[in-house]
This record gives C-alpha cells, structure tokens and sequence, in this order.
C-alpha cells in the first residue's frame, strides 16, 4: 500500500506541473522520481509520456513521435499496425497538433515495460482515448514501441452542452488524477505464474520478467483491438482492453 501511495503521489505532482504557468523545476521532479519506491517506478513513464505530448505541441506532432520511438516501434492504423520509421520519415508536421495526457500506467515488476493509457483531442475538436507501450532502453530512458488511438464513437456533444462531471471524462487536463500500478514481483526462487492463451490473436508481447503482457488484434472486418493484461495478487488480471470500429480514426 505505501508503494502505491508514494507513487501516486508522485505521478500527481508531476502532472500538475507539466503545464501552467509556474512548472516545477526539473531538480525537483529528478528527486521525486529518484525517491520514488523501487526499480518499477510508473511515474517515470508519466514524465516521459508527458514529456512526449508537451515536444508535440513545441516541436510538432510528428517530429515528437520520431524522437520518443524505439527502434521497429508500431503504429496500429486502421489498416492494421504498420512499422513507425518509414511512414513518419514521410510526415510533416501539421500546423497544430493533437493534444493528450495519461490517466493510467500498468508496469511490469521489473519496470522494463509499461503500458499508459489516457485521452486525446484533436484540433478539430474529435477526442478518444490512446494507448502506448513504453519499453526502457539501454541507457534507462523509455521509448514507444506500440501506439494506437481509438476515437469516441459516438463523439460527445459540445463541452458547452455537457455537465462539469461528464466534461471531465473528455478534456486533457493536467490536473487529472493519473494511476500508476506495478505488477507483482515474485519470490526469488518461485515460478511467474503462466499467463492464459491471450485473448486477442492479431499478437502478442511479454515483459521480459513475464509479468505483463499486451495483445492486439486486427479483424477481418477492419475492427482494431487491443488488451493488457498483468500479475495481480497471484494471478493474471486484465486491466485495460479498447476497440474500434472501421472509421474510427487512429
């Protein structure tokens, strides 16, 4: 419990502070993120991925998503996922660009792998929720390796027209409430509980500790899906699974 505490106290103060007029100094957020319990530590992931949306928005849209790659990293379009660096050498930065923010961050035990889920709105006012899988490099940073949006299908109505609870669940706020969650560590010298045949077929991936597990899927019908999944109290939880419909855009 002070494991999760600490670290969801340390995600809210790092998201409070990527925006607005007064950030925290980058000396605090390094010793926070130095403080924080354990080697799996998803407020890390939070910084990067926070990080990542804030050089979208001063550097351009898909200049940001080439520098926070990982090498083979993917995209999953509507078409199927598709490899990252071909088709973004050949983008050009569009004039204003999406804007997001995460809400939840699962990661493997041994913090090589995360998953971070959150809302996106598009200049022309589409919103949706993203999905992205971190994978820690060499040097200890974190790149994307696997990337999919999934708009609202229906949109909802107007901000002006939604009451303040309903607002909430659309607007990218700095100042949402953002959880992080670490699967569990197993003993020394005990097997990692075997995950179940994954749900999803598209494919599939496993931490390296084989604590955390994501999948896709790509129907025939053109339906997108994917699901994470990670050890939970001594078994395998399913914590996040997303689909869309042909016409819902990435």
């Amino acid at each position: 419990m002070v494991k999760i505490v600490s670290t969801l106290v340390v995600i809210a103060l790092l998201a409070a502070c990527s925006t607005g007029p007064r950030p925290m100094p980058r000396d605090r957020i390094d010793r926070a993120l130095a403080n924080a319990p354990g080697e799996a530590q998803p407020s890390k992931v939070v910084a990067r991925e926070l990080a990542f949306a804030r050089a979208a928005r001063q550097d351009g849209q898909w200049t940001a998503f080439r520098a926070f790659a990982a090498p083979g990293a993917v995209i999953h379009g509507q078409a199927g996922p598709f490899a990252a660096d071909a088709w973004l050498a050949g983008q050009s930065d569009p004039d204003e660009a999406v804007q997001w923010g995460p809400r939840d961050v699962w990661m493997s035990c041994d913090g090589a792998m995360a998953v971070s889920q959150g809302r996106f709105i598009y200049p022309n006012g589409i919103v949706g929720t993203f999905v992205t899988v971190w994978q820690r490099q060499a040097d200890e940073e974190y790149l994307w390796i696997y990337d999919a949006g999934f708009a609202d299908n229906p949109q909802p109505a107007a901000r002006a027209q939604l009451p303040p609870e309903q607002e909430n669940e659309i607007v990218v706020s700095a100042f949402d409430p953002i959880r992080g969650k670490v699967a569990d560590c197993v003993k020394r010298g005990e097997a990692v509980p075997v995950p179940p045949a994954p749900a999803l077929t598209g494919g599939s991936s496993l931490s390296s500790d084989g604590t955390l597990r994501w999948s896709w899927q790509q129907d025939s019908d053109g339906t997108r899906s994917f699901m994470a999944e990670y050890l939970n109290q001594g078994r395998w939880q399913t914590v996040f699974t997303k689909s869309a419909r042909p016409g819902e855009s990435n």
